[in-house]
């Protein structure tokens, strides 16, 4: 992709570039309370959903086209730049002709290649900055399609915004990190900014701290955080929001490590981890030669590929095997997994001649 630096006036070039904001404009006096508080802290960049899209019918989904001249007004008084979401081509219109300075696209729309087309063709010859939220699912592949058909059509400006991904699994998130999705990300395209959604993913306001926190671990550009005047009272994701007070507390205690240090000292320990590599590729070599035969063996006595008691007995032992020597079980489990899926595969093809 061709990639220009986002043009964001006013907004000093140094991590993180902090976009706040409540989740929904709802009143006017609710948005110029909150943007006034945010500006005292020094943020530079404003957000508030105009649009809304719901899971289920019957929620709030936004104050839509009447919300717009609060934004105007939040500009014309504060000087922070806008931004809101867009999710059709009638959005992009009317986000543009009330002077938006940035846009972003959500995760249901950025999962639709056809509504990601769409609004393609609507920016076709503006030049505004466009961050882009993950799909809802992770699908690496279809984050950057739709991206690549906003460059397509003369984006240049573009972004990313990490938001976790949907689950049906019980867990501390309301959507999970995968970090190793970001990551591989900034490997693709490594001139590409990318910002963290810590409310959408931790979904609890008590968790947007330690989010922050890994995404400058993990060298991310920017944070867009959702903060209210009164979050208890929000008419949309009032959990996650937190006030201006609490979002600058947060901010200034944030630990912002250098991206641009020499690695040069940690060589030694570079070749190490090189040589554990290695042999850790020639024993899973190992490993597969000695699953051929046991292929071979299976073919030779007509029994099934699958073991399943074998299967939960390897995944079990290794992952109390990895806690005993310093390795989440987790982790183990994930790797186990990917072995033995490679090792069916292997039988597979034995059997299969």
């Amino acid at each position: 992709m061709e990639l220009e630096k986002l043009n964001l006036p006013g907004v000093e070039d140094k991590r993180p570039l902090v976009i706040a904001g409540p989740c929904s404009a709802e009143t006017e006096e609710q948005v110029m309370c909150t943007a006034r508080a945010l500006a005292d802290k020094g943020i530079k960049m404003f957000r508030a959903g105009i649009w809304k899209p719901r899971t289920k019918p019957g929620g709030f989904e936004g104050m839509g086209e009447q919300g717009l001249p609060w934004m105007k007004q939040v500009k014309k008084e504060t000087g922070m730049l806008i931004t809101t979401e867009v999710a059709t081509p009638k959005h992009v219109e009317l986000a543009l002709k009330s002077g938006m300075d940035l846009l972003w696209i959500g995760a249901r729309t950025s999962a639709n290649p056809f509504a990601m087309q769409d609004i393609a063709d609507a920016l076709k010859g503006v030049n505004i900055p466009v961050l882009v939220k993950n799909p809802v699912n992770p699908d690496l592949e279809l984050w950057i399609g739709a991206m690549e058909r906003l460059n397509m059509a003369g984006i240049k400006q573009l972004g990313a915004i990490h938001r976790g991904f949907s689950t049906y699994d019980k867990t501390i998130y309301r959507n999970l990190p995968q970090w190793h999705i970001p990551i591989e990300l900034r490997r693709r395209i490594p001139d590409l900014p990318i910002f963290s959604d810590p409310s959408h993913i931790g979904g609890k306001r008590e968790l947007v701290a330690p989010l922050c926190q890994q995404a400058m671990d993990l060298g991310f550009d920017g944070l867009i955080i959702e903060s209210h005047c009164n979050p208890d009272c929000a008419w949309s994701d009032a959990k996650q929001q937190v006030t201006p007070d609490v979002l600058d507390y947060i901010l200034n205690l944030l630990v912002v490590r250098d991206t641009k240090q020499t690695t040069e000292n940690l060589a030694e320990l570079r070749k190490q981890i090189d040589d554990c590599d290695n042999k850790l590729i020639e024993i899973l070599s190992k490993r597969m030669r000695i699953a051929r035969e046991i292929g071979m063996y299976k073919k030779e006595h007509n029994m099934t590929i699958l073991q399943t008691n074998r299967y939960a007995e390897i995944l079990d032992k290794r992952g109390a095997q990895g806690s005993l020597c310093g390795v989440g079980a987790s982790c183990v489990k994930r790797i186990m997994e990917a072995i033995h899926e490679e090792s069916v595969a292997q039988q597979m093809e034995i059997i299969n001649k």
